[in-house]
């Protein structure tokens, strides 16, 4: 039996973590007008539209119109700051998500590259969504802007379980004639939900009520995504029209839906 005193100062904890880094996201925010100030050919700005907002296959929002926006700060030395923010476009005083992250990026060789990163994303929508509110450290390698391979540790302050999640990504850019571009992705992740499963009879751990025998027991839900899609830049200006794939999804019934399609159009100042 869970000892609700122990789970009490649990909740209480997250409750505070999450309150610390959301005032470390707005910190870093007003931070980026003081860089600007010092520095402004360092700091850039994205405003884009798509048609679903999608995290590692899994959907945020429904198929509904996402206005983003991204305002990003990097040093010469290889340090970088980045803050974002959605709304659904029919609820634009409603925020769907929030980020925060601060990144430092070495070069190893010619052709390589390696990140190390801090991230907080934050889901004030739907309770669906709010389970995926976490904090997440990751290193990455990078190959001429063209191949990339992540690993990522993630901590989930979105909901009861905060067992440490991993990630793991690969990603793939390749120039076409034109100014289009193929892109492609894969990963594995353990979901930050976890499912409950009842079966009756030849299973250990058995509990009896009223004469009847249940089992139950937690699984990791571990499940496997990826994107295949085209895109054209010019400019300022970048268009990209994404098939997204899920492998061993388990979702509650009733819960979003990720669409087979995620079209984004986006403007870089």
């Amino acid at each position: 039996m869970p000892d609700p005193v122990m789970a009490d100062t649990r909740i209480r904890r997250a409750r505070i973590l999450r309150q610390g880094l959301g005032c470390a996201s707005l910190a870093i925010g007003a931070c980026l007008p003081m860089a600007l100030h010092a520095q402004s050919a360092n700091l850039s700005g994205t405003v884009a539209l798509s048609s679903q907002l999608v995290d590692r296959g899994l959907p945020v929002t429904s198929e509904t119109p996402i206005v983003q926006g991204a305002v990003s700060w990097a040093s010469p030395q290889g340090w970088s700051l980045r803050v974002s923010a959605s709304a659904e476009a029919r609820k634009l005083d409603r925020l769907t998500e929030t980020f925060a992250q601060a990144a430092r990026y070495w070069t190893l060789a010619p052709d390589w590259q390696m990140g190390a990163s801090l991230s907080y994303y934050d889901y004030p929508g739907p309770k669906e969504a709010r389970v995926y509110d976490r904090v997440e450290s990751g290193l990455s390698w990078v190959y001429r802007d063209v191949l990339t391979f992540g690993l990522s540790a993630i901590y989930g302050v979105g909901s009861g379980d905060h067992r440490l999640r991993g990630a793991a990504d690969v990603g793939f850019h390749w120039p076409l004639p034109g100014h289009f571009g193929v892109s492609a992705g894969a990963g594995i992740a353990q979901s930050q939900v976890t499912y409950h499963s009842r079966y009756e009879h030849d299973h250990a751990s058995s509990y009896e009520y009223d004469g009847v025998t249940y089992y139950s027991y937690t699984r990791w839900n571990s499940y496997g995504y990826g994107h295949v899609g085209l895109m054209w830049t010019y400019e300022s200006w970048h268009l990209e029209l994404d098939r997204i794939l899920t492998s061993g999804l388990k979702r509650p019934r009733n819960s979003l839906e990720t669409a087979p399609w995620v079209a984004t159009v986006s403007f870089s100042f």
